[in-house]
């Protein structure tokens, strides 16, 4: 089960490595923590229920903390310390596109708000129920995580959108394909998340984003249901799925997504290089991208990332690997890139050995 005041799961413990606190402890100060309030506490603040019973509907306090913030700083600050203001006056667990429009209608005949929610990874409060004179209805889609059609013709698959990241490459992959979408969050986000959020993966650059890979899908929303057709691209008129695409849950819910998909790569690796200084790390980027090499990923850190990010691993050999990076001239300056390379073997090896000398 996911924590209910931080990221991960509850069953998997995060030790702090003593390099990375006597890290920030260098960077930021002597630390004094603030003692964490209890689950219990947090829980006695959430009020009665304003939604009237519905068998779809939990009002449990348990359910209503657990889906009251995202993912955000803001967010486990105020988890972490009972800075908690305002919940959800109930959760529902929908399994069919029939239960949300039966629950839309529930919500509008209870007069109540419905946020949308996938993963709960949200970091800017989309899911934070806004304190008001109206009741606030959570409407989860936890529980709709089917792929429901695979047309290997077209290389078209339809899931139910409430599909985490995990869940939806399982299922692809034991059919020999993938979606490729990797954003930060993939563990926990939803299919129907990164829709509306217009998300990006790690491997966009080999993939697209999402809005390259939606082709259609299904919307229940308060007027009705709205089908998105996977049309061929036309220059005449609108095309809906942008209307969709960043929406945030405005227009609706979007229960089912048909999304592109391609056959799983044959070959697949991601390689470290360091440079001496940001300009030449840039340099090196902008000469892979010019010669359209076709490279899956390319993420450079700036000198602070690099060094935060090595430390804060825990790594025995990050130390020895400092001592020697300075000894060949690799400074406080230097910048860490990541690229990946993904693709048929003979393209592997050809990308690799020309990302090789683009970077030499």
């Amino acid at each position: 089960m996911k924590r209910w005041n931080g990221w991960g799961n509850v069953n998997t413990d995060y030790p702090v490595p003593s390099s990375a606190l006597d890290y920030l402890t260098k960077r930021l100060g002597s630390l004094d923590p603030i003692p964490d309030c209890t689950k219990e506490t947090v829980l006695s603040a959430v009020s009665e229920s304003r939604l009237p019973a519905h068998p779809l509907v939990d009002t449990s306090a348990e359910e209503r903390l657990m889906h009251a913030r995202g993912q955000s700083m803001r967010d486990w600050v105020g988890l972490r310390y009972g800075r908690v203001k305002s919940f959800p006056d109930g959760v529902a667990f929908p399994e069919t596109d029939e239960d949300v429009r039966s629950l839309l209608k529930y919500a509008k005949e209870a007069g109540a708000r419905v946020i949308p929610y996938g993963g709960g990874t949200s970091v800017v409060g989309h899911i934070t129920p806004c304190p008001n004179d109206k009741p606030v209805l959570s409407l989860s889609l936890e529980k709709m995580t089917r792929l429901l059609d695979l047309d290997e013709t077209s290389r078209l698959a339809t899931f139910q959108a409430g599909v985490a990241g995990p869940q939806l490459e399982e299922q692809l992959k034991s059919r020999g394909y993938t979606l490729g979408h990797f954003p930060q969050s993939f563990e926990y986000s939803t299919l129907g998340g990164w829709i509306v959020t217009r998300s990006s993966g790690q491997q966009s650059y080999r993939y697209g984003k999402i809005e390259s890979l939606f082709a259609g899908g299904r919307l229940e929303t308060p007027r009705g249901r709205l089908e998105i057709k996977p049309v061929p691209a036309s220059a005449a008129g609108m095309d809906i799925r942008e209307m969709v695409l960043g929406s945030e849950g405005r227009l609706g819910v979007v229960t089912q997504a048909k999304v592109r998909v391609r056959r799983l790569p044959e070959a697949e690796s991601f390689f470290g290089v360091f440079f001496p200084s940001w300009e030449q790390g840039s340099d090196a980027v902008r000469e892979i991208v010019q010669s359209e090499l076709p490279v899956s990923m390319l993420r450079l850190s700036n000198p602070l990332e690099t060094e935060t990010t090595l430390i804060l691993s825990g790594k025995s050999w990050v130390g020895m690997a400092d001592r020697g990076l300075r000894m060949v001239g690799y400074g406080d300056t230097r910048c860490l890139l990541i690229f990946g390379v993904t693709g048929s073997r003979q393209l592997f090896g050809r990308t690799r050995r020309d990302a090789a000398a683009g970077l030499s």
